[in-house]
């Protein structure tokens, strides 16, 4: 699509906001281990989930020249050998367990850190990026022959039968200390990517009941005349299909519904527009153009409106159930952009027009909330000091599958990806 054509401010805010969120993962990165920051802060560990944006984004970067081909390769084979490597075992202070790895890591040592679960989804995110990047390094020199040899030998490693704990569905994660968690990828959530790796695992793979048994947790709801598999907070509409290209491939629960994944995208982004629009708690900015809740930083939890409302601190808003605080995402729009850019589009020339971007390194604010009053009397309102791996790596990839499809493209030749689709029951389209 030629962004260009439509405003004359698109196709360069677009260019700046996405070279912008890409440099977070050149700055805010352990060059040596290709760990990468979950915050853009001295203490935070790293996020394995941002790990994953990386990988991913690396070779978006040596498309756009925002770095060499060289320097994403060895920043790359860094990364994988480090996640190869790394201490891998049941002893609590290990890096990873059954080929999963546990959600944050110290950014130096690269152990788990605040005993944090072994994370199912995270290492999701990690191998779609392992896997992208197994696929984009395809040259013959022994430097890129490595990359795929560990791609796929990390892929492999990962017993996603164990991971299902004797359950059809998949675990959220175990801890040494205490065994699996008690919560299950049930529902409809952004582990559409997991069950996709897991069931195409050439060697652990999930049964085809296990998907069976997660589409049956759906909930399919009609909204403000809208009709859609319904979660709350735009991210678990965009996470999946940052790898996967859903359009026009279905599956049995799709198939059911005369839709598919990015339609269900589109509706789910529309929504949040349509709930701005009516704005029925009356918060300050909400609108056609300044929408977008999601799991974010907030104000809170001890702010308090002069009318007495609650703020909080990070949550998964949603909308239109909630909760809500009057806490906006740029990131998150932008993150839809691929599936409504005639809407994607006039929010960020108005989050540019807002200033969002002023004085932030890695492009716009991650979170706003205009209904608490700034102390510099910018309209924005209260401002999220931090920037956040997973926020910066959708706008990165989800502005390049809109320029062009990249993504999309390379990740449609990748066995695990293709295998998985075809297990879960998806035909039709590309595939």
């Amino acid at each position: 699509m030629d962004a260009s054509t439509e405003h004359p401010l698109n196709d360069a805010l677009l260019q700046d906001i996405q070279r912008l969120s890409f440099e977070y993962f050149l700055n805010e990165a352990n060059p040596e281990n290709g760990l990468v920051a979950d915050r853009n802060t001295p203490v935070s560990p790293a996020s394995i989930a941002a790990v994953g944006l990386a990988l991913s984004s690396y070779p978006v970067g040596v498309e756009r020249g925002f770095m060499n081909r060289a320097a994403a390769t060895e920043r790359t084979l860094a990364t994988l050998r480090f996640f190869w490597n790394a201490p891998h075992g049941p002893e609590p202070n290990a890096t990873g367990y059954k080929g999963f790895y546990y959600h944050f890591l110290d950014m130096e040592t690269g152990r788990r850190v605040w005993n944090c679960e072994l994370s199912t989804v995270d290492t999701a995110l990690l191998l779609a990026g392992v896997l992208a990047a197994g696929a984009y390094f395809d040259q013959d020199d022994e430097a890129e022959l490595e990359i795929r040899r560990l791609a796929d030998a990390l892929y492999r490693r990962a017993d996603w039968r164990w991971a299902q704990n004797g359950g059809a569905t998949v675990t959220h994660g175990w801890r040494p200390e205490k065994g699996f968690l008690r919560y299950r990828w049930e529902g409809f959530d952004e582990a559409l990517i997991l069950y996709v790796l897991g069931l195409g695992s050439p060697t652990y793979p999930l049964p085809p009941e296990s998907y069976a048994a997660w589409l049956s947790t759906y909930s399919w709801k009609k909204i403000y005349g809208r009709e859609l598999i319904y979660a709350g907070p735009l991210f678990i509409h965009q996470f999946s299909p940052i790898w996967i290209d859903f359009r026009g491939i279905r599956d049995a629960f799709m198939q059911g519904r005369d839709s598919d994944y990015f339609h269900n995208s589109r509706e789910a982004t529309y929504l949040q527009r349509d709930y701005a629009i009516r704005n029925p708690k009356g918060f300050v900015g909400y609108g056609e153009n300044c929408w977008g809740v999601t799991a974010s930083d907030g104000p809170g939890p001890v702010a308090r409106g002069t009318d007495g409302r609650r703020f909080f601190g990070y949550r998964a808003r949603g909308a239109p159930f909630g909760p809500d605080d009057g806490t906006l995402s740029p990131w998150a729009a932008i993150a839809s952009l691929p599936f409504a850019p005639e809407i994607v589009l006039p929010a960020m020339r108005h989050f540019h027009k807002m200033d969002l971007h002023i004085g932030n390194p890695y492009g716009f604010v991650a979170s706003f909330n205009p209904t608490i009053a700034a102390d510099d009397g910018r309209a924005c309102g209260w401002v999220s000091p931090d920037h956040v791996g997973i926020n910066q790596g959708p706008i990165a990839l989800m502005i390049e599958n809109y320029r062009s499809d990249f993504l999309w493209k390379l990740m449609r030749d990748v066995p695990a990806i293709t295998t998985g689709l075809r297990r879960a029951g998806f035909s039709g389209g590309w595939l």
